[in-house]
Protein backbone atom coordinates (compact mmCIF):
# COMPACT_ATOMS: atom_id res chain seq x y z
CA UNK A 1 0.00 0.00 0.00
CA UNK A 2 3.05 2.34 0.63
CA UNK A 3 4.28 1.81 -2.28
CA UNK A 4 1.35 2.60 -4.40
CA UNK A 5 1.05 5.70 -2.43
CA UNK A 6 4.45 6.41 -3.43
CA UNK A 7 3.77 5.92 -6.96
CA UNK A 8 0.35 8.23 -6.86
CA UNK A 9 2.70 11.06 -5.50
CA UNK A 10 4.74 10.82 -8.18
CA UNK A 11 2.47 10.61 -10.80
CA UNK A 12 0.93 13.94 -9.53
CA UNK A 13 4.80 15.17 -10.05
CA UNK A 14 4.69 13.81 -13.66
CA UNK A 15 1.31 15.66 -14.24
CA UNK A 16 3.31 18.94 -12.67
CA UNK A 17 6.01 18.71 -14.85
CA UNK A 18 3.89 18.32 -17.91
CA UNK A 19 2.43 21.40 -17.03
CA UNK A 20 5.53 23.25 -16.89
CA UNK A 21 6.52 22.06 -19.95
CA UNK A 22 3.32 22.84 -21.41
CA UNK A 23 3.14 26.87 -19.73
CA UNK A 24 7.09 26.82 -21.08
CA UNK A 25 6.73 25.63 -24.55
CA UNK A 26 9.61 22.74 -23.48
CA UNK A 27 9.54 19.40 -24.41
CA UNK A 28 7.46 17.09 -22.11
CA UNK A 29 9.74 14.24 -22.03
CA UNK A 30 13.17 15.98 -21.74
CA UNK A 31 11.43 17.30 -18.22
CA UNK A 32 10.31 13.51 -17.52
CA UNK A 33 13.53 12.43 -17.81
CA UNK A 34 14.84 15.22 -15.13
CA UNK A 35 12.11 14.71 -13.20
CA UNK A 36 13.39 10.91 -13.00
CA UNK A 37 16.58 11.79 -12.40
CA UNK A 38 15.54 14.05 -9.31
CA UNK A 39 13.61 11.05 -7.95
CA UNK A 40 16.84 9.10 -8.16
CA UNK A 41 18.60 11.74 -6.30
CA UNK A 42 16.64 12.68 -3.68
CA UNK A 43 16.87 11.58 -0.09
CA UNK A 44 14.41 10.19 1.90
CA UNK A 45 12.27 8.30 -0.77
CA UNK A 46 11.35 4.83 -0.20
CA UNK A 47 12.77 2.15 -2.43
CA UNK A 48 9.79 0.68 -4.31
CA UNK A 49 10.22 -2.72 -5.53
CA UNK A 50 8.23 -3.99 -8.48
CA UNK A 51 8.14 -7.11 -10.86
CA UNK A 52 10.72 -7.18 -14.42
CA UNK A 53 8.16 -8.97 -15.98
CA UNK A 54 4.73 -7.23 -15.04
CA UNK A 55 6.51 -4.20 -16.25
CA UNK A 56 7.10 -5.46 -19.74
CA UNK A 57 3.55 -6.90 -19.65
CA UNK A 58 1.69 -3.56 -18.47
CA UNK A 59 3.92 -1.23 -20.81
CA UNK A 60 4.87 -2.41 -24.13
CA UNK A 61 0.97 -4.14 -25.39
CA UNK A 62 -0.56 -0.87 -25.12
CA UNK A 63 2.20 1.18 -25.94
CA UNK A 64 3.03 -0.83 -29.56
CA UNK A 65 -0.37 -1.50 -30.64
CA UNK A 66 -1.45 2.26 -30.53
CA UNK A 67 2.08 2.95 -32.06
CA UNK A 68 1.23 0.55 -35.10
CA UNK A 69 -2.43 1.20 -35.23
CA UNK A 70 -1.24 4.86 -35.78
CA UNK A 71 1.05 3.86 -38.49
CA UNK A 72 0.35 5.12 -42.20
CA UNK A 73 -0.33 2.24 -44.80
CA UNK A 74 0.16 4.13 -47.93
CA UNK A 75 3.36 5.79 -46.64
CA UNK A 76 4.72 3.18 -45.35
CA UNK A 77 4.88 1.28 -48.23
CA UNK A 78 6.01 4.19 -50.36
CA UNK A 79 9.03 4.73 -48.01
CA UNK A 80 9.11 0.37 -47.45
CA UNK A 81 13.07 0.54 -48.44
CA UNK A 82 14.67 3.45 -45.57
CA UNK A 83 12.12 2.30 -42.78
CA UNK A 84 12.86 -1.45 -43.07
CA UNK A 85 16.82 -0.27 -43.30
CA UNK A 86 15.94 2.04 -40.08
CA UNK A 87 14.16 -0.27 -38.06
CA UNK A 88 15.79 -3.38 -38.50
CA UNK A 89 18.94 -2.72 -39.79
CA UNK A 90 19.90 -0.09 -37.81
CA UNK A 91 18.56 -1.81 -34.59
CA UNK A 92 21.04 -4.71 -35.47
CA UNK A 93 23.92 -2.66 -36.14
CA UNK A 94 23.52 0.00 -33.28
CA UNK A 95 22.97 -3.18 -30.86
CA UNK A 96 26.06 -5.01 -31.59
CA UNK A 97 28.10 -1.66 -31.90
CA UNK A 98 26.98 -0.60 -28.25
CA UNK A 99 27.46 -4.53 -26.98
CA UNK A 100 31.10 -4.23 -28.63
CA UNK A 101 31.73 -1.13 -26.63
CA UNK A 102 29.98 -1.86 -23.48
CA UNK A 103 31.81 -5.24 -22.81
CA UNK A 104 35.17 -3.50 -23.43
CA UNK A 105 33.98 -0.41 -21.12
CA UNK A 106 32.76 -2.01 -18.09
CA UNK A 107 34.79 -4.75 -16.65
CA UNK A 108 33.11 -7.50 -16.20
CA UNK A 109 29.78 -7.18 -18.15
CA UNK A 110 29.69 -10.71 -19.80
CA UNK A 111 28.86 -10.90 -23.66
CA UNK A 112 25.18 -11.86 -23.04
CA UNK A 113 24.46 -8.76 -20.68
CA UNK A 114 26.05 -6.35 -23.42
CA UNK A 115 24.01 -7.51 -25.48
CA UNK A 116 20.73 -6.82 -23.86
CA UNK A 117 22.54 -3.40 -23.21
CA UNK A 118 22.79 -2.63 -27.01
CA UNK A 119 19.16 -3.76 -27.55
CA UNK A 120 17.30 -1.86 -24.69
CA UNK A 121 18.85 1.20 -26.07
CA UNK A 122 18.56 1.10 -30.00
CA UNK A 123 15.74 1.65 -30.54
CA UNK A 124 14.80 5.74 -31.32
CA UNK A 125 11.53 7.21 -29.92
CA UNK A 126 9.83 9.05 -32.17
CA UNK A 127 7.61 10.80 -29.83
CA UNK A 128 10.48 12.28 -27.73
CA UNK A 129 11.41 13.78 -31.17
CA UNK A 130 8.37 14.76 -32.59
CA UNK A 131 8.60 16.88 -28.86
CA UNK A 132 11.46 18.85 -29.78
CA UNK A 133 9.98 18.97 -33.54
CA UNK A 134 6.83 19.70 -33.43
CA UNK A 135 6.73 23.04 -34.59
CA UNK A 136 9.60 22.87 -37.02
CA UNK A 137 9.13 22.66 -40.87
CA UNK A 138 10.42 19.32 -41.12
CA UNK A 139 10.29 17.52 -44.32
CA UNK A 140 6.99 15.45 -44.55
CA UNK A 141 9.41 12.22 -46.44
CA UNK A 142 11.64 12.61 -43.02
CA UNK A 143 8.37 12.58 -40.48
CA UNK A 144 7.08 9.54 -42.43
CA UNK A 145 10.19 7.83 -42.12
CA UNK A 146 10.77 8.49 -38.63
CA UNK A 147 7.19 7.48 -37.54
CA UNK A 148 7.55 4.26 -39.47
CA UNK A 149 11.17 3.46 -38.64
CA UNK A 150 9.99 3.97 -34.84
CA UNK A 151 6.86 1.44 -35.42
CA UNK A 152 9.52 -1.52 -36.54
CA UNK A 153 12.11 -0.99 -34.57
CA UNK A 154 10.31 -1.29 -31.21
CA UNK A 155 9.45 -4.68 -32.51
CA UNK A 156 12.87 -5.74 -33.84
CA UNK A 157 14.79 -4.14 -30.73
CA UNK A 158 12.38 -6.12 -28.62
CA UNK A 159 12.65 -9.50 -29.86
CA UNK A 160 16.44 -8.59 -30.07
CA UNK A 161 16.35 -8.50 -26.71
CA UNK A 162 14.29 -10.95 -25.91
CA UNK A 163 16.81 -13.38 -27.42
CA UNK A 164 19.62 -11.93 -25.05
CA UNK A 165 18.31 -12.12 -21.80
CA UNK A 166 17.36 -16.04 -22.32
CA UNK A 167 20.88 -16.14 -23.59
CA UNK A 168 21.95 -14.19 -20.03
CA UNK A 169 19.38 -16.26 -18.30
CA UNK A 170 20.13 -19.94 -19.51
CA UNK A 171 23.69 -19.17 -19.90
CA UNK A 172 23.69 -20.68 -23.54
CA UNK A 173 23.55 -19.35 -27.05
CA UNK A 174 23.50 -20.70 -30.36
CA UNK A 175 23.33 -18.50 -33.62
CA UNK A 176 22.47 -20.96 -35.80
CA UNK A 177 19.41 -22.35 -33.18
CA UNK A 178 18.52 -18.50 -32.25
CA UNK A 179 18.19 -17.53 -36.07
CA UNK A 180 15.84 -20.49 -36.69
CA UNK A 181 13.39 -19.89 -33.59
CA UNK A 182 13.49 -15.79 -34.71
CA UNK A 183 11.86 -16.94 -38.20
CA UNK A 184 9.66 -19.29 -36.35
CA UNK A 185 8.51 -16.68 -33.35
CA UNK A 186 8.38 -14.49 -35.92
CA UNK A 187 6.16 -15.81 -38.77
CA UNK A 188 4.04 -17.39 -35.99
CA UNK A 189 3.54 -14.13 -34.33
CA UNK A 190 2.84 -12.40 -37.56
CA UNK A 191 -0.25 -14.68 -37.76
CA UNK A 192 -1.55 -14.82 -34.57
CA UNK A 193 -1.51 -11.25 -34.42
CA UNK A 194 -3.70 -11.32 -38.05
CA UNK A 195 -5.73 -14.14 -36.75
CA UNK A 196 -6.76 -12.02 -33.58
CA UNK A 197 -7.05 -8.73 -35.53
CA UNK A 198 -9.66 -10.34 -37.67
CA UNK A 199 -11.33 -11.89 -35.10
CA UNK A 200 -11.33 -8.46 -33.29
CA UNK A 201 -12.55 -6.68 -36.48
CA UNK A 202 -15.59 -9.18 -36.84
CA UNK A 203 -16.73 -8.78 -33.14
CA UNK A 204 -16.83 -5.18 -33.54
CA UNK A 205 -18.56 -4.49 -36.58
CA UNK A 206 -21.16 -5.85 -34.70
CA UNK A 207 -20.89 -3.59 -31.64
CA UNK A 208 -21.83 0.39 -31.68
CA UNK A 209 -21.22 0.93 -27.60
CA UNK A 210 -18.39 3.71 -27.00
CA UNK A 211 -17.74 2.02 -23.64
CA UNK A 212 -17.32 -1.33 -24.80
CA UNK A 213 -15.69 -0.75 -27.73
CA UNK A 214 -13.03 1.66 -25.94
CA UNK A 215 -12.45 -0.84 -23.42
CA UNK A 216 -11.67 -3.69 -26.39
CA UNK A 217 -9.52 -1.17 -27.87
CA UNK A 218 -7.79 -0.65 -24.66
CA UNK A 219 -7.09 -4.90 -24.27
CA UNK A 220 -6.74 -5.73 -27.73
CA UNK A 221 -2.49 -5.24 -27.69
CA UNK A 222 -3.06 -7.69 -24.84
CA UNK A 223 -5.22 -9.84 -26.57
CA UNK A 224 -2.49 -10.71 -29.35
CA UNK A 225 0.21 -10.34 -27.30
CA UNK A 226 -0.82 -12.35 -24.25
CA UNK A 227 -1.97 -15.67 -26.35
CA UNK A 228 1.01 -15.45 -28.92
CA UNK A 229 3.11 -15.80 -25.64
CA UNK A 230 0.96 -18.41 -24.80
CA UNK A 231 1.83 -20.84 -28.43
CA UNK A 232 5.37 -20.01 -28.43
CA UNK A 233 6.04 -17.41 -30.73
CA UNK A 234 6.99 -13.57 -30.64
CA UNK A 235 3.82 -11.22 -28.65
CA UNK A 236 5.78 -8.55 -29.85
CA UNK A 237 5.24 -9.20 -33.59
CA UNK A 238 1.43 -10.18 -32.87
CA UNK A 239 0.31 -6.64 -31.65
CA UNK A 240 2.53 -5.17 -34.14
CA UNK A 241 0.65 -6.72 -36.83
CA UNK A 242 -2.59 -6.80 -35.16
CA UNK A 243 -2.28 -2.65 -35.18
CA UNK A 244 -1.43 -2.85 -38.59
CA UNK A 245 -4.29 -4.84 -39.56
CA UNK A 246 -6.90 -3.32 -37.61
CA UNK A 247 -5.37 0.11 -38.46
CA UNK A 248 -6.45 -0.37 -41.67
CA UNK A 249 -9.60 -1.60 -41.38
CA UNK A 250 -11.00 0.01 -38.52
CA UNK A 251 -12.18 3.17 -39.99
CA UNK A 252 -15.08 0.99 -41.88
CA UNK A 253 -16.67 0.32 -39.35
CA UNK A 254 -15.82 2.19 -36.36
CA UNK A 255 -18.23 4.75 -35.30
CA UNK A 256 -17.61 8.78 -35.01
CA UNK A 257 -18.46 9.15 -31.43
CA UNK A 258 -16.35 6.32 -30.59
CA UNK A 259 -13.47 7.44 -32.26
CA UNK A 260 -13.25 10.91 -30.65
CA UNK A 261 -13.91 9.02 -27.19
CA UNK A 262 -11.09 6.26 -28.53
CA UNK A 263 -8.63 9.36 -29.03
CA UNK A 264 -8.88 11.46 -25.58
CA UNK A 265 -8.90 7.94 -23.91
CA UNK A 266 -5.65 6.73 -25.60
CA UNK A 267 -4.16 10.19 -25.38
CA UNK A 268 -4.35 9.80 -21.54
CA UNK A 269 -2.93 6.20 -21.17
CA UNK A 270 0.14 7.07 -23.35
CA UNK A 271 0.57 9.92 -20.91
CA UNK A 272 -0.10 8.02 -17.79
CA UNK A 273 2.12 4.95 -18.76
CA UNK A 274 5.22 7.23 -20.51
CA UNK A 275 4.99 9.37 -16.91
CA UNK A 276 4.98 6.40 -15.06
CA UNK A 277 7.63 4.54 -16.47
CA UNK A 278 10.06 7.71 -15.84
CA UNK A 279 8.57 7.92 -12.10
CA UNK A 280 9.33 3.95 -12.13
CA UNK A 281 12.90 4.20 -13.70
CA UNK A 282 13.89 6.93 -11.66
CA UNK A 283 13.24 4.97 -8.23
CA UNK A 284 14.84 2.14 -9.90
CA UNK A 285 17.82 4.58 -10.39
CA UNK A 286 18.06 5.23 -6.38
CA UNK A 287 19.91 2.18 -5.11
CA UNK A 288 22.18 2.20 -7.62
CA UNK A 289 23.40 5.74 -7.10
CA UNK A 290 23.56 5.35 -3.62
CA UNK A 291 25.64 2.27 -3.89
CA UNK A 292 28.41 3.94 -5.86
CA UNK A 293 31.35 5.03 -4.92
CA UNK A 294 33.92 7.59 -5.87
CA UNK A 295 35.43 5.06 -8.02
CA UNK A 296 33.00 3.58 -9.46
CA UNK A 297 30.75 6.48 -10.35
CA UNK A 298 33.77 7.51 -12.39
CA UNK A 299 34.25 4.59 -13.96
CA UNK A 300 29.87 4.54 -14.58
CA UNK A 301 30.36 8.15 -16.11
CA UNK A 302 32.66 6.99 -18.30
CA UNK A 303 31.18 4.15 -19.57
CA UNK A 304 28.27 6.34 -19.83
CA UNK A 305 29.98 8.61 -22.51
CA UNK A 306 31.28 5.80 -24.30
CA UNK A 307 28.11 3.88 -24.58
CA UNK A 308 26.20 7.18 -25.29
CA UNK A 309 28.74 8.54 -28.32
CA UNK A 310 28.41 4.81 -29.64
CA UNK A 311 24.83 5.16 -29.74
CA UNK A 312 25.05 8.37 -31.85
CA UNK A 313 27.89 7.45 -33.76
CA UNK A 314 26.60 4.12 -34.55
CA UNK A 315 23.14 5.75 -35.99
CA UNK A 316 24.75 8.31 -38.01
CA UNK A 317 27.17 5.50 -39.65
CA UNK A 318 24.23 3.80 -40.63
CA UNK A 319 22.26 6.53 -41.77
CA UNK A 320 24.55 7.71 -44.25
CA UNK A 321 25.90 4.67 -45.26
CA UNK A 322 21.76 3.19 -45.88
CA UNK A 323 21.07 6.36 -47.60
CA UNK A 324 23.99 6.13 -50.07
CA UNK A 325 24.69 2.26 -50.31
CA UNK A 326 22.78 1.87 -53.53
CA UNK A 327 24.92 4.54 -55.38
CA UNK A 328 28.19 3.00 -54.34
CA UNK A 329 26.88 -0.42 -55.06
CA UNK A 330 26.14 0.80 -59.14
CA UNK A 331 23.76 1.96 -60.98
CA UNK A 332 21.68 -1.18 -61.17
CA UNK A 333 20.75 -0.54 -57.67
CA UNK A 334 19.52 2.79 -57.72
CA UNK A 335 15.93 2.97 -56.74
CA UNK A 336 13.61 5.20 -58.70
CA UNK A 337 13.70 8.21 -56.19
CA UNK A 338 15.77 11.01 -56.13
CA UNK A 339 19.21 10.38 -54.52
CA UNK A 340 18.83 12.15 -50.36
CA UNK A 341 20.40 15.13 -49.57
CA UNK A 342 23.21 14.72 -46.88
CA UNK A 343 21.82 17.53 -44.93
CA UNK A 344 18.42 15.37 -44.57
CA UNK A 345 20.08 12.31 -43.31
CA UNK A 346 22.43 13.90 -40.96
CA UNK A 347 18.82 15.29 -39.81
CA UNK A 348 17.28 11.68 -39.77
CA UNK A 349 20.22 10.72 -38.01
CA UNK A 350 20.63 13.03 -35.10
CA UNK A 351 16.65 12.76 -34.70
CA UNK A 352 17.58 9.14 -33.19
CA UNK A 353 16.44 10.37 -29.24
CA UNK A 354 15.86 7.45 -27.06
CA UNK A 355 12.89 7.53 -24.36
CA UNK A 356 10.27 5.09 -22.73
CA UNK A 357 10.88 1.88 -24.95
CA UNK A 358 14.35 2.12 -24.20
CA UNK A 359 13.38 2.81 -19.66
CA UNK A 360 10.77 0.09 -20.20
CA UNK A 361 13.27 -2.44 -21.49
CA UNK A 362 15.67 -1.82 -18.65
CA UNK A 363 13.24 -1.65 -16.50
CA UNK A 364 12.14 -5.45 -17.34
CA UNK A 365 14.95 -6.91 -17.05
CA UNK A 366 15.17 -9.93 -14.77
CA UNK A 367 16.73 -10.00 -11.52
CA UNK A 368 18.05 -13.55 -11.09
CA UNK A 369 19.01 -15.63 -13.93
CA UNK A 370 17.69 -19.31 -14.28
CA UNK A 371 20.31 -20.84 -11.64
CA UNK A 372 18.94 -18.15 -9.40
CA UNK A 373 22.40 -15.96 -9.64
CA UNK A 374 22.06 -12.47 -9.56
CA UNK A 375 21.13 -11.30 -13.20
CA UNK A 376 24.75 -9.90 -14.57
CA UNK A 377 25.13 -5.89 -15.05
CA UNK A 378 21.72 -5.44 -14.32
CA UNK A 379 21.75 -2.39 -12.13
CA UNK A 380 24.89 -1.52 -15.09
CA UNK A 381 22.63 -2.18 -17.98
CA UNK A 382 19.20 0.59 -15.90
CA UNK A 383 22.07 3.34 -14.99
CA UNK A 384 24.02 3.08 -18.99
CA UNK A 385 20.29 3.07 -20.11
CA UNK A 386 19.13 5.83 -18.35
CA UNK A 387 22.23 7.86 -19.24
CA UNK A 388 21.88 7.28 -22.72
CA UNK A 389 18.19 8.92 -22.50
CA UNK A 390 19.43 12.13 -20.59
CA UNK A 391 22.37 12.89 -23.54
CA UNK A 392 20.43 11.75 -26.44
CA UNK A 393 16.89 13.96 -24.99
CA UNK A 394 18.96 16.81 -23.68
CA UNK A 395 21.85 16.92 -25.85
CA UNK A 396 20.61 15.87 -29.26
CA UNK A 397 17.22 17.17 -28.90
CA UNK A 398 17.80 20.67 -28.19
CA UNK A 399 20.67 20.85 -31.01
CA UNK A 400 17.99 19.36 -33.35
CA UNK A 401 15.82 23.25 -33.77
CA UNK A 402 19.71 24.89 -34.75
CA UNK A 403 20.71 22.05 -36.51
CA UNK A 404 17.48 21.94 -38.82
CA UNK A 405 17.87 26.04 -39.64
CA UNK A 406 21.68 25.52 -40.29
CA UNK A 407 21.06 23.14 -42.49
CA UNK A 408 18.29 24.64 -44.05
CA UNK A 409 16.30 21.80 -44.03
CA UNK A 410 12.56 23.04 -44.29
CA UNK A 411 9.42 22.06 -46.24
CA UNK A 412 6.34 24.12 -46.50
CA UNK A 413 4.23 21.60 -46.20
CA UNK A 414 2.40 22.01 -49.19
CA UNK A 415 1.68 18.81 -50.52
CA UNK A 416 -0.19 17.93 -47.48
CA UNK A 417 -2.29 20.79 -47.63
CA UNK A 418 -3.11 20.16 -51.18
CA UNK A 419 -3.77 16.77 -50.28
CA UNK A 420 -6.06 17.72 -46.88
CA UNK A 421 -8.04 20.38 -49.09
CA UNK A 422 -8.43 17.93 -52.12
CA UNK A 423 -9.96 14.89 -49.44
CA UNK A 424 -12.27 17.87 -47.73
CA UNK A 425 -13.73 18.76 -51.19
CA UNK A 426 -14.19 15.38 -53.08
CA UNK A 427 -16.05 14.32 -49.88
CA UNK A 428 -18.26 17.69 -49.31
CA UNK A 429 -19.29 17.33 -53.32
CA UNK A 430 -19.58 13.29 -52.72
CA UNK A 431 -22.28 14.91 -49.96
CA UNK A 432 -23.87 17.32 -52.43
CA UNK A 433 -24.27 14.40 -54.93
CA UNK A 434 -26.30 12.29 -52.18
CA UNK A 435 -28.24 14.96 -51.38
CA UNK A 436 -29.39 15.21 -54.52
CA UNK A 437 -30.00 11.51 -54.58
CA UNK A 438 -32.00 11.63 -51.28
CA UNK A 439 -34.15 14.51 -52.40
CA UNK A 440 -37.17 12.92 -53.46
CA UNK A 441 -37.52 10.95 -50.73
CA UNK A 442 -40.35 10.48 -48.96
CA UNK A 443 -39.13 11.53 -45.47
CA UNK A 444 -36.90 14.69 -47.07
CA UNK A 445 -38.29 17.85 -45.30
CA UNK A 446 -38.31 20.63 -47.52
CA UNK A 447 -36.66 22.91 -44.87
CA UNK A 448 -33.51 20.52 -43.87
CA UNK A 449 -33.06 19.95 -47.80
CA UNK A 450 -32.43 23.52 -48.50
CA UNK A 451 -30.42 23.96 -44.97
CA UNK A 452 -28.63 21.47 -46.05
CA UNK A 453 -27.71 22.26 -49.49
CA UNK A 454 -26.84 25.33 -49.02
CA UNK A 455 -24.55 24.04 -46.03
CA UNK A 456 -22.66 21.88 -48.07
CA UNK A 457 -22.13 24.59 -51.44
CA UNK A 458 -21.09 27.31 -49.13
CA UNK A 459 -18.27 24.80 -47.70
CA UNK A 460 -17.28 23.49 -50.98
CA UNK A 461 -17.62 27.05 -52.27
CA UNK A 462 -14.80 28.08 -49.86
CA UNK A 463 -12.85 24.74 -50.01
CA UNK A 464 -12.00 25.66 -53.63
CA UNK A 465 -11.66 29.18 -53.37
CA UNK A 466 -9.01 27.96 -51.19
CA UNK A 467 -7.68 25.79 -53.43
CA UNK A 468 -7.73 27.80 -56.34
CA UNK A 469 -5.54 30.34 -54.17
CA UNK A 470 -8.65 33.20 -54.54
CA UNK A 471 -9.22 32.92 -50.69
CA UNK A 472 -6.69 33.26 -47.78
CA UNK A 473 -8.36 32.24 -44.70
CA UNK A 474 -7.09 28.44 -44.06
CA UNK A 475 -10.49 28.28 -42.44
CA UNK A 476 -13.16 26.57 -44.43
CA UNK A 477 -16.33 28.02 -44.11
CA UNK A 478 -15.78 30.48 -41.14
CA UNK A 479 -14.14 33.51 -41.33
CA UNK A 480 -12.05 34.49 -38.20
CA UNK A 481 -14.76 36.80 -37.38
CA UNK A 482 -17.59 34.14 -37.44
CA UNK A 483 -16.11 32.14 -35.70
CA UNK A 484 -15.44 34.00 -32.70
CA UNK A 485 -19.26 35.12 -32.93
CA UNK A 486 -19.93 31.53 -32.63
CA UNK A 487 -17.61 30.95 -30.13
CA UNK A 488 -18.94 33.73 -27.81
CA UNK A 489 -22.48 32.31 -28.72
CA UNK A 490 -21.78 29.61 -27.30
CA UNK A 491 -20.49 30.81 -23.78
CA UNK A 492 -23.43 32.88 -23.35
CA UNK A 493 -25.45 29.79 -24.11
CA UNK A 494 -23.55 27.43 -21.41
CA UNK A 495 -23.66 30.58 -19.10
CA UNK A 496 -27.74 30.53 -19.33
CA UNK A 497 -27.27 26.90 -18.98
CA UNK A 498 -25.19 27.49 -15.54
CA UNK A 499 -27.65 29.74 -13.96
CA UNK A 500 -30.50 27.92 -14.92
CA UNK A 501 -29.17 24.63 -13.04
CA UNK A 502 -27.22 27.14 -9.84
CA UNK A 503 -31.16 28.35 -9.79
CA UNK A 504 -32.79 24.61 -9.76
CA UNK A 505 -34.62 25.24 -12.89
CA UNK A 506 -32.74 22.07 -14.65
CA UNK A 507 -30.76 18.87 -13.44
CA UNK A 508 -27.71 18.67 -13.43
CA UNK A 509 -28.41 15.66 -15.84
CA UNK A 510 -29.95 18.19 -18.08
CA UNK A 511 -26.90 20.51 -18.30
CA UNK A 512 -24.61 17.77 -18.95
CA UNK A 513 -26.50 16.43 -21.88
CA UNK A 514 -26.82 19.96 -23.26
CA UNK A 515 -23.71 20.94 -22.56
CA UNK A 516 -22.12 17.92 -24.44
CA UNK A 517 -24.16 19.41 -27.49
CA UNK A 518 -22.43 22.40 -27.36
CA UNK A 519 -19.30 21.00 -26.90
CA UNK A 520 -19.21 18.95 -30.15
CA UNK A 521 -20.86 22.14 -31.92
CA UNK A 522 -17.69 24.16 -30.74
CA UNK A 523 -14.97 21.25 -32.03
CA UNK A 524 -17.01 21.14 -35.42
CA UNK A 525 -16.84 25.05 -35.91
CA UNK A 526 -12.93 23.95 -36.57
CA UNK A 527 -13.96 21.35 -39.61
CA UNK A 528 -17.02 24.01 -40.98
Amino acid sequence: MHNFETVLTLLVGVAFLALVARRFRLPTPALLVAGGLLVALVPGLPIVRFDPQLVFLVFIPPLLYRASLLASYRDVRANFRPILSLGVGHVLFATIVVAWVAHHAVPGLPWASAFALGAVVSPPDVAAATAFLRRLPLPRRVVTILEGESMINDAAAIVAYRMAIAAAVTGTFSLGDAGLRFLWMGAGGVAVGLAVGWLMGSLRRHIHDPEVENTISLLSGYAAYVPAERLGVSGILAVFAMGIYLGRVGPRFVAADTRVQNVGMWDVVVFVLEGLIFVLTGLALRPIVEGLSGAAALELARAAVLVSLAVIIARLVWVYFAGNFRWLLGAWLRPHEARPRWQVLTISGWAGLRGGVTLILAASIPTVTASGAPFPGRDTIIALSYAVILVTLLGQGFTLAPLLRWLDVRETGDDERREELAARINASEAALARLEQLASEPWMHPGALSHTRDRYRLRTRHLRGHADGVLEDPIEAKSIAHLRLARELLAVERQELLRMRDNGAISDAVMRRVQQELDYEELLLHHE
